[in-house]
């Protein structure tokens, strides 16, 4: 019964220490990013939709250019690390102005950024859903 317990003990520890480690700050996810995926309510952005766009991430902004280079969105953003995923509220400042709720994760050079649009429900998980998107973007190099 010890043992039993002892395991679970250490199992336990092992996943809160963990998950300590995978805590997102806005220093992690300081630096330009390819967009190479997009999902839109359950159904997948057209590659060529998304073909040079480009987001770069400050401590603080998140700016979205397209392929001519032009602005896209930009929106200063907060992170919540206390939650698994991060949770994240993005207010855009461009094109116009308000509020995203969604989650983020980053896993090496994989940023995967979801968000409800205005009226949706904040997501759970990493699948759209009604009035939800998806991005997952790719570090570029220095």
């Amino acid at each position: 019964m010890r043992f039993t317990l002892g395991l679970a003990l250490l199992a336990l520890a092992g996943a809160a220490s963990a998950a300590d480690k995978e805590k997102l700050s806005p220093a992690d996810l300081v630096g330009a990013y390819k967009i190479v995926a997009g999902e839109h309510e359950g159904k997948p952005e057209p590659k060529d939709r998304l073909k040079g766009d480009t987001a770069l991430f400050t401590k603080d902004t998140i700016t979205v250019t397209d392929a001519a280079r032009k602005k896209a969105y930009v929106a200063t953003y907060k992170l919540d690390s206390s939650k698994s995923p991060a949770a994240i509220t993005m207010t855009s400042t461009f094109p116009k102005e308000g509020v995203a709720k969604g989650l983020i994760k980053k896993e090496g050079n994989t940023l995967t950024l979801i968000y409800a649009l205005p009226g949706g429900a904040t997501p759970t998980d990493f699948k759209t859903k009604e009035k939800q998107n998806l991005f997952v973007m790719k570090r570029l190099k220095k």
